[in-house]
């Protein structure tokens, strides 16, 4: 009798990867700690169920919850492989996993278990980060608005003002952009006072002063700046123009527009070893004056003066390009012909004419001058007089507005000996490792946005669910790249149409994205059972290296191993 032959096929991926990730995070135990399962809860612990749900999340990029059965009872042999238990479709239910996101909106709850999970973190990836950054952003959805509830219109960074809003703060360390602490507030909620808590979460989560808090303007109120300095820590950030008004800043850059102070250049290392120019700037001591906790606190605070020579370069551009545009604006009302409006009144033209310089925002800067002409209306006219405007360049005007272009100033209570003018501007640069978080966390793989969930215990989970998700991205790319760093060596075949081009600081998604198509198949022949897994390529067994993960991840889903050197 011939036997049977049937063949199953499920895509493992980058599962082994995420899923080793995150037991090396101790993710599963700390959740079951401070989420413990209720006496009815059967089946996956919610330290794996979780685990599982963020693996699907990270490979699908979709955050919804009732895609996440589907996806895992086509992996059940192997997802039950890599968790060393009997995983089920009915693990990933929408009620079961709406549950274990309405536990994580419990602030108390989640905010002892942040602490916890970062104190192993920075003690198993040996994180000693001196820097930490401080930032916000929205998330725009279509909610139904409540008086006091979570979504709330705003100030919408998604540029999206018709819609309700919910806002994320988060700190990050540095250098690798690790996000410490995420907090979930009202749309409408200003930033200001919303610094000082996330700064007081991450102080308990780290557990020593003297580090640095980087971020834009509204961390620099005077509040934050005094709970700081008394607490022995310290903030770098660029002062608003309410904080340091034009008229305070032209005293400071009154002895630079007179030639009497010489300004100190500011260079940056290139990635190919040369070293270019990127601001000049001096600096100014202040002293400041605050109340704290009731007592004063009094501090010297640096003043920064510094100016991009691009960004001062990019102003200039636009401003000629801007001027240019408005004098041709303006000349097209000396245009005549059919359809055309010849003016003969000078009150009328001039309205006509400064409106057109306001809509290039260029007022002040160029003269009009009005003269009367005659002009041949038709084959058998006689002339008439109308107007003509001509436009000039006030090039004094035009030199007292370049002269701002570039200069912005920054504030630290730092000293100079360990955060000098260069360094405290690049540190500054640097903003785009918390910005880059948000780009994860809102877009690509992550995609909180859009948010299909309307509960605000539902939502706030979820943004905290895919915080978890941003902190295994951050520690497998920085794996990589610390051990690529140490090595001297470049990773290969990362970028698609260019299988030769080296990179030494490759992104998570492109380490993630080299596991694509590989497959276990399960072949049943009669009673006999065999297993096979797609064979690794050198690039995937190299990043497993860096990794320091073995390659068994993948092998004992074919119930074979690697043997040990």
């Amino acid at each position: 009798m011939s036997q049977e032959l049937t063949v199953v096929s499920e895509r493992v991926d980058d599962i082994p990867v995420l899923l080793a990730s995150e037991a090396r995070m101790g993710l599963a135990p700390l959740i079951d700690e401070y989420f413990p399962p209720h006496g009815n809860w059967k089946g996956l612990p919610p330290g794996k169920t979780v685990c599982v749900w963020l693996a699907h999340v990270l490979s699908q990029a979709d955050h919804r919850l009732n895609q996440v059965r589907g996806w895992a009872e086509k992996r059940l042999l192997s997802l039950s492989e890599l968790m060393d238990a009997n995983v089920s479709g009915l693990d990933f239910t929408d009620d079961r996993l709406a549950l274990l996101l309405e536990r994580f909106s419990a602030d108390q709850t989640w905010s002892d278990f942040e602490t916890a999970l970062n104190a192993r973190l920075i003690r198993v990836y040996d994180l000693a980060g001196e820097r930490v950054r401080v930032d916000s952003t929205t998330v725009s959805g279509y909610w139904t608005v409540s008086e006091a509830g979570l979504f709330q219109f705003g100030h919408s960074q998604d540029h999206r003002p018709d819609l309700p809003q919910l806002k994320v703060m988060l700190s990050a360390l540095d250098p690798l952009g690790l996000p410490l602490v995420t907090q979930v507030l009202p749309g409408n909620r200003s930033d200001d006072p919303l610094y000082l808590p996330v700064i007081r979460q991450t102080q308990r989560v780290l557990g020593r002063s003297g580090l640095l808090y980087v971020g834009d303007a509204k961390l620099l109120s005077l509040d934050t700046r005094a709970f700081l300095q008394a607490n022995g820590d310290f903030y770098l950030g660029p002062l608003s123009k309410v904080q340091l008004p034009d008229q305070v800043l032209a005293t400071y850059l009154e002895p630079v527009w007179q030639a009497q102070l010489s300004l100190t250049p500011v260079t940056r290392t290139r990635p190919d070893g040369q070293t270019e120019p990127v601001a000049v700037g001096f600096e100014c001591p202040v002293t400041l004056q605050a109340t704290y906790e009731g007592q004063e606190v009094q501090w010297t605070e640096r003043r920064l003066i510094l100016c991009s020579l691009e960004q001062q370069k990019t102003n200039q551009q636009g401003l000629q390009a801007r001027l240019l545009k408005a004098q041709q604006a303006v000349e097209q009302l000396n245009a005549w012909g059919k359809g055309k409006k010849c003016y003969t009144d000078e009150t009328e033209m001039r309205r006509k004419a400064e409106d057109r310089l306001a809509r290039y925002q260029v007022q002040g800067l160029l003269r009009l001058h009005f003269e009367s002409v005659q002009q041949v209306t038709s084959p058998k006219g006689k002339p008439k007089s109308f107007l003509q405007v001509r436009v000039g360049r006030d090039e004094s005007a035009i030199q007292q507005v370049e002269r701002w272009f570039g200069w912005r100033v920054f504030a630290t209570n730092h000293g100079s000996q360990g955060l000098s003018l260069e360094q405290a501007l690049l540190a500054y640069r640097d903003e785009y490792l918390v910005e880059r978080s948000f780009g994860r966390l809102k877009g690509n793989p992550l995609s909180l946005r859009p948010m299909y969930l309307q509960d605000e215990g539902h939502a706030t989970g979820l943004v905290r669910l895919l915080s978890l998700g941003l902190k295994v991205l951050t520690l497998l790319e920085h794996a990589v790249r610390e051990q690529l760093g140490r090595q001297g060596a470049s990773l290969a075949g990362l970028y698609a149409g260019n299988p030769k081009r080296m990179t030494d600081c490759p992104t998570a998604e492109g380490l993630l994205e080299a596991f694509q198509e590989i497959t276990l198949s399960v072949i049943t022949l009669g009673h006999q059972k065999l297993r096979h897994i797609t064979p690794l390529s050198e690039l995937q067994r190299q990043i497993l290296s860096l990794l320091d993960l073995p390659v068994d991840v993948y092998l004992k889903l074919a119930g074979a191993t690697s043997t040990p050197p």
